[in-house]
Order: structure tokens, then C-alpha cells, then sequence
């Protein structure tokens, strides 16, 4: 990467990260190295474009009206180059954030196909259970599992999931299984994510009917797997998609409850960040995944 482009793309990453330190490591410069390539940026526009504090780097009103032409830039010059090379031989670091559990068990096993296929492109897979801010993180895009993105961001649908009831067997033994929405008011309970304040309930449809339960979790897990790895030893029943329970239903290790009931299905979207234009190595990678999962998809959903 030449100078300008090097400065333009510190300038870029530094305003998007709040932070030197943050942009250099990307770049495997020094912080003072970064510094001086934004400041040389600075000098040679004769213009001050970031705000230094304390805490925080930020855009001045110059930086913010160079920042969207400075990002479609830098990636109409690696599309251009990836362009060049042609699909299967795209180049650098492709960032995706997903949740810990889904990419681990849903979309690590896809990835083997698609490096093969493109030996010169990298992975960095920013995998948390947290909402990620894209932008800050340098992800090229996202996956979010549950509640569609808000508007802000160009989301598209990749697949949707079956949720079921589940339990362990040593479990069952003890308590017996539930036969009713109803029943679980008589078990123990497996919640995820965070406490909500107020009552908080699971719906379910049988028989063409809605019912629902009150749920007072026994054990609270704030992650997919967290919640499968109670249910697994026999804390409780569970609510969790097929996606993350599919290898412990087919050893043994839970048993579905409530089979006649349904539940609204899990839906994961590729999201990609606001404000720019997908890279094509962010677009070829979504267009893999959409026809990977429809391929593997081995239960209905």
C-alpha cells in the first residue's frame, strides 16, 4: 500500500476505532507510527481532520466530510485489485462478527470449503455474544441471530431455525417430562440472556392455539451454549434452536419435551456495516454462506 493510500486508510480506521494505538495494531505499525501518517495526512490537505483528546480520537467536520470518500476509495481500489485477480483469488482479511455459539457450531464447518476455494484470503472471525459496533471492529459484515436488524443497517435474511424444548435424560428421570405449557410452572427452568425486569414468559402453539408460561429461571446462562450446556447437565429444561442443540440431541445427551408444541423459529441475517459499500470479498463470502447453509440444512425449518 502506497503512502497516500496507507494514510487515508489510519485516517479511516483511527476515526472509526476512536484511537491510535487501536488503528496501528490493525495495521501492525507503532502508535506513534499512525500518529504521524494521520498528521502527515493533516499537512498535506492543509487541513485538521481529527480531534485528539484525552480519551478519544474523533473527526472534525473536515475529517467527517473525507471519511464516506475516503472509505468508498479504499474499497473501489481493493475491489479493483480483487477484481483483477478474479473471485478465487481475493486477498486480505475478511472480518466477520457472529455470535460465539452459531459460529462455532453453525458456520465454522462451512469455512474449510470457502478458503480452499480462495488460498490467499484470511479470516478473522470476531466472535461474541455481544453486539459488536461493526464499524469500530472493522468488520466487513456481520451475522445476528434473533430480532431483525434495525433499519440503519442493509441486513438480508441467511436462514431460520426451529426452537425446541429440551431437557436431559438424568433430568427427566428425576422430575419426569412435562406434558403442558402449563407443567413447567412444576420444573426447573433454564433462561438465557440478561434478566428482564417484569415477568417474562415462553409462547408456544398447539392444536392451533397459543399458550404461553410464566418463566422464573432456576439458572440464567448469558450465551447459546451456556444454556445448552445446563440443560445438558440436567439443571433443567431449556429453550434452544437446532442450530445449537443438534450434536447433544443426536447423542443422547438431551431429550426434546413438548414435541407438539411450536415455537416461532430463530432467524440469522448477514448484516453489513451502515455507510459503505460491501467489499466484494464481504459480498462473494455472503453469497457462499446463503448457498452453504441451504445445502447443509438437514432439518425443517
Amino acid at each position: 500500500m502506497n503512502d497516500r493510500l496507507q494514510q487515508l486508510a489510519l485516517f479511516v480506521r483511527t476515526v472509526e476505532t476512536g484511537s491510535f494505538s487501536k488503528a496501528a495494531r490493525e495495521f501492525g505499525l507503532t502508535q506513534p507510527s499512525a500518529s504521524r501518517a494521520v498528521a502527515a495526512l493533516e499537512n498535506r490537505l492543509g487541513i485538521k481532520l481529527v480531534a485528539r483528546t484525552t480519551r478519544q480520537i474523533s473527526a472534525t467536520d473536515a475529517g467527517e466530510a473525507l471519511l464516506a470518500r475516503a472509505r468508498d476509495a479504499l474499497a473501489a481500489v481493493e475491489d479493483a485489485e480483487n477484481a483483477a485477480r478474479g473471485a478465487d483469488r481475493l486477498s486480505g482479511v475478511l472480518r466477520v462478527a457472529l455470535p460465539s455459539t452459531y459460529g462455532a457450531r453453525r458456520i465454522a464447518p462451512l469455512l474449510p470449503a470457502f478458503l480452499d476455494q480462495r488460498p490467499l484470503l484470511k479470516i478473522d472471525l470476531i466472535m461474541s455474544d455481544r453486539y459488536e459496533n461493526l464499524i469500530a471492529e472493522g468488520a466487513d459484515l456481520a451475522l445476528r441471530v434473533g430480532e431483525q436488524p434495525d433499519s440503519s443497517f442493509v441486513a438480508r435474511k441467511l436462514e431460520s431455525a426451529r426452537r425446541l424444548f429440551v431437557a436431559a435424560p438424568s433430568y427427566l428421570a428425576r422430575r419426569g417430562a412435562p406434558n403442558s405449557l402449563a407443567d413447567l410452572s412444576r420444573h426447573d427452568l433454564i433462561g438465557g440472556g440478561p434478566a428482564a425486569p417484569g415477568e417474562q414468559t415462553w409462547a408456544a402453539r398447539r392444536n392451533g392455539r397459543t399458550e404461553t408460561a410464566p418463566v422464573e429461571p432456576k439458572v440464567r446462562a448469558r450465551s447459546a451454549a451456556g444454556v445448552v450446556a445446563c440443560a445438558s447437565a440436567g439443571l433443567g429444561v431449556a429453550v434452544a434452536s437446532s442450530w445449537m442443540c443438534a450434536e447433544e440431541l443426536a447423542s443422547g445427551a438431551l431429550a426434546e419435551v413438548l414435541a407438539d408444541y411450536t415455537l416461532d423459529p430463530i432467524v440469522a441475517f448477514v448484516v453489513f456495516p451502515a455507510g459503505r459499500r460491501p467489499s466484494q470479498k464481504a459480498r462473494v463470502f455472503a453469497d457462499y454462506l446463503e448457498r452453504a447453509v441451504a445445502q447443509s440444512r438437514t432439518s425443517p425449518v
